[in-house]
Protein backbone atom coordinates (compact mmCIF):
# COMPACT_ATOMS: atom_id res chain seq x y z
CA UNK A 1 0.00 0.00 0.00
CA UNK A 2 1.18 3.66 -0.83
CA UNK A 3 1.57 5.50 2.24
CA UNK A 4 3.22 8.86 0.62
CA UNK A 5 1.20 11.80 2.67
CA UNK A 6 -0.53 14.05 0.42
CA UNK A 7 -0.20 17.92 0.74
CA UNK A 8 -2.80 18.21 3.12
CA UNK A 9 -1.72 15.29 5.76
CA UNK A 10 1.65 16.93 5.28
CA UNK A 11 0.83 20.40 6.20
CA UNK A 12 -1.48 19.26 8.78
CA UNK A 13 1.37 17.07 10.50
CA UNK A 14 3.79 19.77 10.14
CA UNK A 15 1.22 22.16 11.83
CA UNK A 16 0.49 19.86 15.13
CA UNK A 17 4.82 19.26 15.27
CA UNK A 18 4.85 23.21 15.25
CA UNK A 19 2.22 24.05 17.61
CA UNK A 20 2.74 20.92 20.49
CA UNK A 21 6.87 21.78 20.49
CA UNK A 22 5.80 25.34 20.78
CA UNK A 23 2.95 25.29 23.15
CA UNK A 24 2.58 22.36 25.05
CA UNK A 25 6.22 21.61 26.33
CA UNK A 26 5.99 24.51 29.06
CA UNK A 27 7.02 23.24 32.91
CA UNK A 28 6.44 19.52 31.70
CA UNK A 29 8.83 18.28 34.22
CA UNK A 30 6.74 20.22 37.13
CA UNK A 31 3.34 19.16 35.69
CA UNK A 32 4.58 15.58 35.83
CA UNK A 33 5.78 15.49 39.30
CA UNK A 34 2.47 17.47 40.54
CA UNK A 35 0.55 15.10 38.78
CA UNK A 36 -1.73 18.53 37.21
CA UNK A 37 -3.92 18.06 34.09
CA UNK A 38 -3.16 21.09 32.38
CA UNK A 39 -6.68 22.81 31.24
CA UNK A 40 -5.00 25.54 30.03
CA UNK A 41 -3.20 23.28 27.47
CA UNK A 42 -6.46 21.73 26.70
CA UNK A 43 -8.68 24.60 25.17
CA UNK A 44 -5.56 25.19 22.95
CA UNK A 45 -5.34 21.60 21.79
CA UNK A 46 -9.19 22.29 21.21
CA UNK A 47 -8.48 25.38 19.04
CA UNK A 48 -6.43 23.70 16.85
CA UNK A 49 -9.20 21.14 16.31
CA UNK A 50 -7.32 18.02 17.82
CA UNK A 51 -10.49 17.35 20.54
CA UNK A 52 -12.55 16.36 17.20
CA UNK A 53 -10.16 15.42 14.68
CA UNK A 54 -12.60 12.40 13.06
CA UNK A 55 -15.72 14.17 14.21
CA UNK A 56 -18.16 15.40 11.26
CA UNK A 57 -17.73 19.00 10.72
CA UNK A 58 -21.70 19.64 11.65
CA UNK A 59 -20.66 18.41 15.01
CA UNK A 60 -17.84 21.02 15.48
CA UNK A 61 -15.22 18.54 14.36
CA UNK A 62 -12.65 18.67 11.54
CA UNK A 63 -14.06 15.34 9.54
CA UNK A 64 -11.06 14.03 9.33
CA UNK A 65 -10.51 10.36 8.01
CA UNK A 66 -8.83 7.78 10.54
CA UNK A 67 -5.54 7.56 8.28
CA UNK A 68 -5.50 11.72 8.87
CA UNK A 69 -6.23 11.24 12.27
CA UNK A 70 -3.76 8.71 12.25
CA UNK A 71 -0.92 11.56 10.99
CA UNK A 72 -2.34 13.98 13.24
CA UNK A 73 -2.02 11.92 16.71
CA UNK A 74 1.73 10.90 15.66
CA UNK A 75 2.80 14.52 15.12
CA UNK A 76 1.22 15.01 18.70
CA UNK A 77 3.12 12.14 20.41
CA UNK A 78 6.40 13.17 18.17
CA UNK A 79 5.95 17.20 19.47
CA UNK A 80 4.34 16.79 22.59
CA UNK A 81 6.72 15.83 25.26
CA UNK A 82 3.70 15.39 28.09
CA UNK A 83 2.54 12.38 27.47
CA UNK A 84 -0.15 12.22 30.27
CA UNK A 85 -1.94 15.50 27.81
CA UNK A 86 -1.55 13.19 24.68
CA UNK A 87 -2.74 10.13 26.50
CA UNK A 88 -6.25 12.74 27.58
CA UNK A 89 -6.38 13.75 24.56
CA UNK A 90 -6.78 9.88 23.05
CA UNK A 91 -8.86 8.70 25.69
CA UNK A 92 -11.24 11.29 25.18
CA UNK A 93 -11.81 11.48 21.17
CA UNK A 94 -11.20 7.98 20.61
CA UNK A 95 -13.22 6.61 23.44
CA UNK A 96 -15.96 9.12 24.45
CA UNK A 97 -16.60 11.42 21.40
CA UNK A 98 -16.41 8.69 18.71
CA UNK A 99 -18.94 6.16 20.47
CA UNK A 100 -21.11 9.53 20.66
CA UNK A 101 -20.65 10.42 17.30
CA UNK A 102 -20.76 6.59 15.53
CA UNK A 103 -23.52 5.79 18.15
CA UNK A 104 -25.68 8.75 19.73
CA UNK A 105 -28.94 9.58 18.50
CA UNK A 106 -29.68 13.23 16.81
CA UNK A 107 -30.29 14.89 20.03
CA UNK A 108 -27.39 13.30 21.87
CA UNK A 109 -25.11 14.12 19.07
CA UNK A 110 -26.50 17.73 19.53
CA UNK A 111 -26.24 17.84 22.87
CA UNK A 112 -22.22 16.93 23.29
CA UNK A 113 -20.28 16.90 20.77
CA UNK A 114 -20.29 20.69 20.20
CA UNK A 115 -18.83 20.75 23.55
CA UNK A 116 -16.57 17.67 23.24
CA UNK A 117 -14.99 19.05 20.27
CA UNK A 118 -14.10 22.62 21.25
CA UNK A 119 -13.17 21.96 24.89
CA UNK A 120 -15.79 22.76 26.89
CA UNK A 121 -16.25 18.78 27.54
CA UNK A 122 -14.13 16.88 29.04
CA UNK A 123 -14.67 13.27 28.34
CA UNK A 124 -14.54 9.90 29.83
CA UNK A 125 -15.19 6.20 28.53
CA UNK A 126 -15.68 3.94 32.21
CA UNK A 127 -15.92 0.30 31.58
CA UNK A 128 -13.14 -0.81 34.28
CA UNK A 129 -14.52 -2.09 37.52
CA UNK A 130 -12.45 -3.51 40.89
CA UNK A 131 -13.65 -6.79 39.99
CA UNK A 132 -13.46 -6.30 36.67
CA UNK A 133 -10.85 -5.84 34.28
CA UNK A 134 -10.21 -7.47 31.03
CA UNK A 135 -13.01 -9.64 32.68
CA UNK A 136 -15.85 -7.80 31.28
CA UNK A 137 -19.22 -10.58 31.92
CA UNK A 138 -17.67 -9.87 35.41
CA UNK A 139 -19.00 -6.52 35.28
CA UNK A 140 -21.23 -5.53 38.81
CA UNK A 141 -22.74 -2.08 37.97
CA UNK A 142 -26.22 -2.78 37.38
CA UNK A 143 -28.72 -0.76 36.07
CA UNK A 144 -32.58 -1.54 37.10
CA UNK A 145 -35.80 -0.07 35.34
CA UNK A 146 -37.73 2.58 37.28
CA UNK A 147 -40.54 4.67 36.24
CA UNK A 148 -38.10 7.42 35.40
CA UNK A 149 -35.84 5.54 33.56
CA UNK A 150 -32.60 3.63 34.80
CA UNK A 151 -30.89 3.77 38.61
CA UNK A 152 -27.42 3.21 38.96
CA UNK A 153 -25.94 1.44 41.61
CA UNK A 154 -21.96 0.46 41.53
CA UNK A 155 -18.20 2.26 40.88
CA UNK A 156 -16.08 2.05 38.55
CA UNK A 157 -12.36 2.45 38.86
CA UNK A 158 -9.06 3.36 36.76
CA UNK A 159 -11.03 5.71 34.65
CA UNK A 160 -8.70 8.26 32.50
CA UNK A 161 -9.92 11.74 32.93
CA UNK A 162 -12.42 10.84 35.64
CA UNK A 163 -11.96 12.96 38.11
CA UNK A 164 -11.99 15.87 35.29
CA UNK A 165 -14.72 14.60 33.18
CA UNK A 166 -17.96 16.35 32.16
CA UNK A 167 -19.99 13.30 30.34
CA UNK A 168 -19.05 9.72 30.77
CA UNK A 169 -19.39 6.58 28.12
CA UNK A 170 -20.62 4.73 31.25
CA UNK A 171 -21.49 0.32 30.57
CA UNK A 172 -23.94 -1.18 33.01
CA UNK A 173 -25.33 -4.31 33.28
CA UNK A 174 -28.94 -4.30 32.10
CA UNK A 175 -29.77 -8.20 31.71
CA UNK A 176 -27.66 -10.07 34.05
CA UNK A 177 -29.00 -13.35 32.19
CA UNK A 178 -27.92 -12.51 28.69
CA UNK A 179 -23.94 -11.48 29.72
CA UNK A 180 -22.30 -8.69 27.92
CA UNK A 181 -23.62 -9.71 24.49
CA UNK A 182 -26.65 -8.45 25.06
CA UNK A 183 -27.35 -8.25 28.86
CA UNK A 184 -24.95 -4.60 29.16
CA UNK A 185 -25.71 -1.20 28.05
CA UNK A 186 -23.46 2.21 27.42
CA UNK A 187 -25.00 4.93 28.92
CA UNK A 188 -23.95 8.97 28.79
CA UNK A 189 -23.59 10.26 32.26
CA UNK A 190 -23.12 13.99 32.97
CA UNK A 191 -21.18 15.83 35.62
CA UNK A 192 -23.29 16.79 38.66
CA UNK A 193 -26.04 13.84 38.60
CA UNK A 194 -27.30 13.16 41.59
CA UNK A 195 -25.89 9.93 42.70
CA UNK A 196 -23.26 10.37 40.64
CA UNK A 197 -19.56 10.67 42.70
CA UNK A 198 -15.77 10.79 41.77
CA UNK A 199 -14.52 8.81 44.45
CA UNK A 200 -10.56 8.44 44.66
CA UNK A 201 -7.74 9.85 42.64
CA UNK A 202 -4.58 7.69 41.91
CA UNK A 203 -1.61 8.74 41.95
CA UNK A 204 0.53 6.55 39.31
CA UNK A 205 3.84 5.50 37.60
CA UNK A 206 3.22 7.53 34.39
CA UNK A 207 0.98 9.54 32.72
CA UNK A 208 0.72 12.21 35.79
CA UNK A 209 -0.55 14.70 34.04
CA UNK A 210 -3.66 12.49 32.96
CA UNK A 211 -5.72 11.99 35.70
CA UNK A 212 -6.95 8.39 36.78
CA UNK A 213 -9.63 7.76 39.48
CA UNK A 214 -12.69 6.08 40.30
CA UNK A 215 -16.26 6.67 39.70
CA UNK A 216 -19.51 6.12 42.25
CA UNK A 217 -22.81 5.35 41.31
CA UNK A 218 -25.71 5.75 44.62
CA UNK A 219 -29.31 5.42 43.10
CA UNK A 220 -28.23 7.63 40.13
CA UNK A 221 -31.25 8.00 38.51
CA UNK A 222 -30.96 8.64 34.76
CA UNK A 223 -33.42 9.34 31.93
CA UNK A 224 -33.92 6.58 28.85
CA UNK A 225 -32.49 9.17 26.42
CA UNK A 226 -29.00 8.68 28.40
CA UNK A 227 -29.06 5.29 26.41
CA UNK A 228 -25.98 5.80 24.16
CA UNK A 229 -26.86 3.30 21.09
CA UNK A 230 -29.52 0.35 22.51
CA UNK A 231 -30.77 -1.66 25.53
CA UNK A 232 -28.24 -4.62 25.53
CA UNK A 233 -26.26 -2.75 23.31
CA UNK A 234 -23.42 -1.74 25.03
CA UNK A 235 -20.97 -4.19 23.21
CA UNK A 236 -21.21 -2.63 20.17
CA UNK A 237 -20.56 0.34 21.61
CA UNK A 238 -17.52 -0.77 23.01
CA UNK A 239 -15.89 -2.35 20.24
CA UNK A 240 -16.62 0.76 17.98
CA UNK A 241 -14.25 2.57 21.13
CA UNK A 242 -11.59 0.02 21.41
CA UNK A 243 -11.31 -0.41 17.65
CA UNK A 244 -10.88 3.12 17.28
CA UNK A 245 -8.64 3.38 20.25
CA UNK A 246 -6.55 0.69 19.76
CA UNK A 247 -5.74 1.89 16.26
CA UNK A 248 -5.26 5.07 16.38
CA UNK A 249 -4.18 5.74 20.55
CA UNK A 250 -0.96 3.93 19.03
CA UNK A 251 -0.32 6.07 16.29
CA UNK A 252 1.03 9.34 19.00
CA UNK A 253 2.97 6.26 20.19
CA UNK A 254 4.74 5.82 16.86
CA UNK A 255 5.13 9.96 17.24
CA UNK A 256 6.94 8.89 20.72
CA UNK A 257 9.44 6.55 19.52
CA UNK A 258 10.43 8.76 16.48
CA UNK A 259 11.03 11.78 19.45
CA UNK A 260 13.01 8.99 21.47
CA UNK A 261 15.07 8.36 18.52
CA UNK A 262 15.89 11.65 17.77
CA UNK A 263 17.02 12.31 21.28
CA UNK A 264 19.31 8.90 21.08
CA UNK A 265 21.26 10.14 18.25
CA UNK A 266 22.06 13.32 18.82
CA UNK A 267 22.75 11.92 22.36
CA UNK A 268 25.38 9.19 20.64
CA UNK A 269 26.71 12.12 18.31
CA UNK A 270 27.78 14.71 21.15
CA UNK A 271 28.13 12.37 24.49
CA UNK A 272 31.93 11.39 24.32
CA UNK A 273 33.49 7.96 25.71
CA UNK A 274 37.46 6.74 25.57
CA UNK A 275 38.09 9.38 22.98
CA UNK A 276 35.64 9.31 20.46
CA UNK A 277 31.47 9.78 20.29
CA UNK A 278 29.51 6.63 21.64
CA UNK A 279 27.68 6.38 18.85
CA UNK A 280 30.65 5.18 17.43
CA UNK A 281 30.62 2.05 19.56
CA UNK A 282 28.44 -0.41 18.13
CA UNK A 283 27.05 -1.42 21.24
CA UNK A 284 25.13 2.22 20.99
CA UNK A 285 24.46 2.20 17.14
CA UNK A 286 22.87 -0.82 17.01
CA UNK A 287 20.52 -0.01 20.25
CA UNK A 288 19.60 3.22 17.78
CA UNK A 289 19.17 0.86 14.51
CA UNK A 290 17.01 -1.43 16.41
CA UNK A 291 15.00 1.60 17.16
CA UNK A 292 14.99 2.62 13.85
CA UNK A 293 13.36 -0.68 12.61
CA UNK A 294 11.11 -0.64 15.56
CA UNK A 295 9.68 3.03 14.22
CA UNK A 296 9.36 2.07 10.72
CA UNK A 297 7.42 -1.25 11.38
CA UNK A 298 5.11 0.34 14.07
CA UNK A 299 4.35 3.05 11.62
CA UNK A 300 3.48 0.88 8.36
CA UNK A 301 1.49 -0.81 11.05
CA UNK A 302 -0.62 2.26 12.53
CA UNK A 303 -0.85 3.68 8.61
CA UNK A 304 -2.60 0.52 7.46
CA UNK A 305 -4.75 -0.23 10.53
CA UNK A 306 -5.81 3.22 9.99
CA UNK A 307 -6.82 2.63 6.48
CA UNK A 308 -9.20 0.17 6.73
CA UNK A 309 -10.82 1.39 10.11
CA UNK A 310 -14.09 1.90 8.58
CA UNK A 311 -13.92 -0.44 5.49
CA UNK A 312 -12.72 -4.36 7.09
CA UNK A 313 -14.70 -6.67 8.61
CA UNK A 314 -11.79 -7.68 10.53
CA UNK A 315 -10.36 -4.39 12.27
CA UNK A 316 -10.26 -5.95 15.38
CA UNK A 317 -7.88 -8.27 14.32
CA UNK A 318 -5.92 -5.69 12.73
CA UNK A 319 -6.43 -3.28 15.73
CA UNK A 320 -4.85 -6.31 18.21
CA UNK A 321 -1.60 -6.39 16.21
CA UNK A 322 -0.82 -2.64 15.67
CA UNK A 323 -1.38 -2.43 19.30
CA UNK A 324 0.18 -5.43 20.61
CA UNK A 325 3.40 -4.39 18.49
CA UNK A 326 3.29 -0.87 18.93
CA UNK A 327 2.85 -0.49 22.32
CA UNK A 328 5.99 -2.78 22.89
CA UNK A 329 7.90 -1.53 20.46
CA UNK A 330 7.61 1.80 22.76
CA UNK A 331 8.49 0.01 25.93
CA UNK A 332 11.67 -1.40 24.50
CA UNK A 333 12.46 1.91 22.51
CA UNK A 334 12.18 3.89 25.47
CA UNK A 335 14.17 1.73 27.70
CA UNK A 336 16.64 1.34 24.91
CA UNK A 337 16.95 5.61 25.30
CA UNK A 338 17.46 5.19 28.91
CA UNK A 339 19.98 2.67 28.75
CA UNK A 340 21.72 4.72 25.73
CA UNK A 341 21.86 7.89 28.18
CA UNK A 342 22.98 5.96 30.66
CA UNK A 343 23.11 7.77 34.36
CA UNK A 344 21.49 10.86 32.66
CA UNK A 345 18.98 8.54 31.58
CA UNK A 346 17.93 8.02 34.92
CA UNK A 347 17.96 12.02 35.69
CA UNK A 348 14.69 14.23 35.37
CA UNK A 349 16.28 16.96 33.23
CA UNK A 350 16.46 14.82 30.35
CA UNK A 351 13.83 13.44 30.08
CA UNK A 352 13.67 10.17 28.74
CA UNK A 353 12.98 8.33 32.09
CA UNK A 354 10.02 9.91 32.28
CA UNK A 355 9.05 8.75 28.80
CA UNK A 356 9.71 4.89 29.88
CA UNK A 357 7.61 5.73 32.98
CA UNK A 358 4.88 6.60 30.84
CA UNK A 359 5.29 4.18 28.01
CA UNK A 360 5.26 1.26 30.60
CA UNK A 361 0.93 1.71 30.79
CA UNK A 362 0.85 1.45 26.80
CA UNK A 363 0.85 -2.64 27.37
CA UNK A 364 -1.71 -2.33 30.11
CA UNK A 365 -4.56 0.06 28.87
CA UNK A 366 -6.94 -0.63 26.01
CA UNK A 367 -6.67 -3.96 27.00
CA UNK A 368 -3.15 -5.56 27.88
CA UNK A 369 -0.86 -7.37 25.57
CA UNK A 370 -1.97 -10.55 26.63
CA UNK A 371 -5.62 -9.94 25.82
CA UNK A 372 -4.45 -8.43 22.29
CA UNK A 373 -2.63 -12.19 22.32
CA UNK A 374 -5.90 -13.62 23.09
CA UNK A 375 -7.86 -11.98 20.68
CA UNK A 376 -5.44 -12.94 17.80
CA UNK A 377 -5.83 -16.71 18.85
CA UNK A 378 -9.46 -16.46 18.56
CA UNK A 379 -9.34 -14.82 15.18
CA UNK A 380 -6.81 -17.43 14.06
CA UNK A 381 -9.07 -20.17 15.08
CA UNK A 382 -7.10 -21.35 18.10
Amino acid sequence: MDFNLSSEQKLLRDSIVKFARGELNHEVIERDRAHSFPRDLWRKCAAVGLLGLPVSEEYGGIGADPLSCAIALEALGYGCRDGGLVFSICAHVLACAVPVWQHGSAAQKDRYLHGLCDGTLIGAHAITEPDSGSDTFAMRLRAERTDDGWRLNGSKTFISNGPVADVVVVFAVTDPDKGFHGGVTAFLIERGLAGFSTGQRFAKMGLRTSPVGELVFEDAIVPDDAVLGTVGGGASVFGTAMDWERSLLVAAHVGTIERLLDTSISYARTRSQFGQAIGKFQAVSHKIADMKVQLEAARLLVYRTASRLTTTRSISLDAAVTKLFVSESLVKTALDAVQLHGGYGFMEEYEVERALRDAIGSTLYSGTSEMQRNIIARWLGV
